[in-house]
């Protein structure tokens, strides 16, 4: 987990009420942030964790309430107060939310084109540089469908990073990968916050990945509508007044390998073709 975390605030959520229509699905909602903290939204099926993760990157705007990011209140910010603040943001959704029709380093240029005035040369500059930081060296020619399940959400926590934000939103980034795959995207994770001081802000409910990058979790509850627990994960596992709480975070978990990979380009080779245009290779953990 993070170490030496900046004690101030950097999200402060207060009195919010969310929800669709006239249909409330959080209400009375406050919990804070920290600057550098790995901070992970939990619960149930249901319970409201991507709604609210909505409402915090601007998405959508609340029934009642406050979400400051860094001071400025992103529910009431208009115009280019908004989009600074948007600036100092990234998102990676669950399924990567690539551009089909634009390879990897375009997708990561297409936020310059739209935030910056750099030259085309700088942008690709700048997109190779974020590939490297997740591991993905040399794949920027790759179309999304040409990359794996892992290389597609790495992907997409390096076009999150293109504009160097303060806070990354990740929407349930090991939804889908098998053990190992997602025991190094944990990893990936951790090194970025300790090497790039990234407040990263994690919806999702895979408990070896909470157990892994966690510094402090809120746990939120689909029939109360609002935050039930909050704390550090093992404190409310083995301390949390709440029963359903304690069984959250008591499922039995595997240990898996802790090791992350990295994307290596195709071997040239005077042989047989390989039947496998892409390998994979392990790297020390916190490697690039």
């Amino acid at each position: 987990m993070t170490m030496g975390l900046d004690s101030r605030p950097i999200i402060e959520v207060s009195d919010l009420t969310v929800g669709y229509d006239h249909h409330v699905v959080l209400q009375d909602v406050a919990f804070e942030v920290r600057a550098g903290e790995v901070f992970c939204i939990l619960g149930g099926s249901g319970c409201g964790k991507s709604t609210l993760l909505k409402h915090m990157i601007g998405l959508r705007s609340p029934m009642a309430g406050r979400i400051l990011i860094d001071g400025t209140d992103i529910v009431t910010a208009e115009g280019d107060k908004r989009r600074a603040l948007l600036g100092q943001i990234g998102v990676a959704y669950q399924n990567g939310a690539l551009f089909g029709s634009m390879s990897l380093s375009e997708n990561i240029c297409l936020v310059l084109e739209e935030f910056t005035r750099l030259p085309r040369a700088a942008m690709e500059t700048v997109a190779r540089m974020k590939m490297k930081a997740v591991g993905l060296e040399g794949a920027g020619h790759l179309m999304p469908s040409e990359l794996s399940g892992g290389m597609r959400k790495r992907a997409a926590i390096a076009r999150a990073l293109t504009l160097d934000p303060k806070i990354v939103f990740l929407d349930e980034p090991s939804a889908g990968l098998d053990p190992i795959t997602a025991a190094q995207l944990d990893e990936l994770i951790l090194d970025l916050s300790r090497t790039l001081k990234i407040t990263f802000v994690i919806v999702t409910h895979e408990l070896p990945s909470i157990f892994a990058v966690a510094d402090r979790v809120i746990v939120l509850d689909k029939e109360r509508q609002t935050i039930i627990a909050h704390g550090r994960p093992k404190d409310l596992r083995d301390h949390s007044d709440d029963p359903w709480v304690r069984q959250f975070f008591s499922r039995r978990t595997s240990p898996a390998a802790r090791s992350p990979m990295r994307w290596m380009p195709p071997v040239t080779r005077t042989g047989p073709t390989p039947t496998a245009s892409t390998r994979w290779t392990p790297s020390r953990p916190g490697s690039r």
